[in-house]
């Protein structure tokens, strides 16, 4: 399944601006308007897939690609303490945006269980 028109297909074509911190050719990760944590940034394919249950096989290293501009995109924030990573899939999993997206969430210690 892709995506609806979204607020992140948006930004992935600069109709709306967001504070980018990173991009290459298959990804965008930019500051939450609305942070959850000191450090809130959100990893984005720029692949229509509308939730992490909808990938396929040949999205594996697309997923996998995903992973580590997280892990750089943590270095590069600072955050060598340590931080917390969230895909929200699906209404019941607190999904709001239909574009698959993964939370970075640091800068202060993470509580669990999360909610």
């Amino acid at each position: 399944m892709t995506t609806e028109e979204t607020i992140f297909s948006k930004i992935i074509r600069r109709e709306i601006p967001a504070d980018i911190v990173y991009e290459d050719e298959l990804a965008l990760a930019f500051k939450d308007v609305h942070p959850q944590a000191p450090v809130h940034i959100l990893v984005i394919p720029k692949k229509a897939l509308a939730k992490l249950s909808d990938a396929k096989p040949e999205d594996q290293a697309l997923l996998g690609h995903l992973l580590l501009i997280v892990k750089r995109v943590a270095q590069e924030a600072g955050l060598t303490n340590g931080y917390r990573v969230v895909i929200n899939t699906g209404d019941d999993g607190g999904q709001t945006v239909h574009h698959m997206h993964l939370h970075i969430l640091g800068g202060r210690q993470m509580l669990w269980p999360p909610g």
